[in-house]
């Protein structure tokens, strides 16, 4: 599964051992690019990556499932002596990822610390 950092970040990101493989976004990606679609400078541009992204990947739900996990990683952010609020809709993707358990692939793991206990957090480069 890829971060929505990644989804908005694609053309200058390495994937490394993950590029040939298939990727899956989560809703909560897809709601974040659609906030951002009707929020932000260039509209056209983020509506374009927002219809890409709809075209190219499963979509993959966030239900009952995702829900209780995410409740799991909360507690385990706080454990780990980090405030889960501010992370939300990332523990969020990250539960989405371990319902599904497939790895998360993300620019930014220290978004996840703690959290890495439950999903596989898989650090992927910006390139140039």
């Amino acid at each position: 599964m890829v971060d929505t950092c990644v989804l908005v970040d694609l053309a200058s990101v390495d994937l490394g051992d993950h590029r040939d493989s298939v990727l899956v976004a989560s809703a909560i990606s897809v709601g974040e690019l659609a906030f951002g679609a009707d929020s932000g400078p260039d509209p056209a541009a983020r509506q374009v990556r927002l219809r890409h992204v709809l075209d190219t990947y499963e979509i993959l739900p966030f239900g009952v499932e995702e829900a209780k996990l995410y409740g799991v990683l909360a507690t385990l952010v706080r454990a780990a002596g980090r405030n889960p609020r501010p992370r939300r809709l990332d523990l969020q993707i990250a539960a989405t990822a371990a319902a599904a358990r497939v790895p998360l692939l993300t620019a930014n793991p220290a978004d996840f610390l703690g959290a890495d206990r439950l999903v596989d957090v898989v650090p992927v480069k910006r390139s140039g």
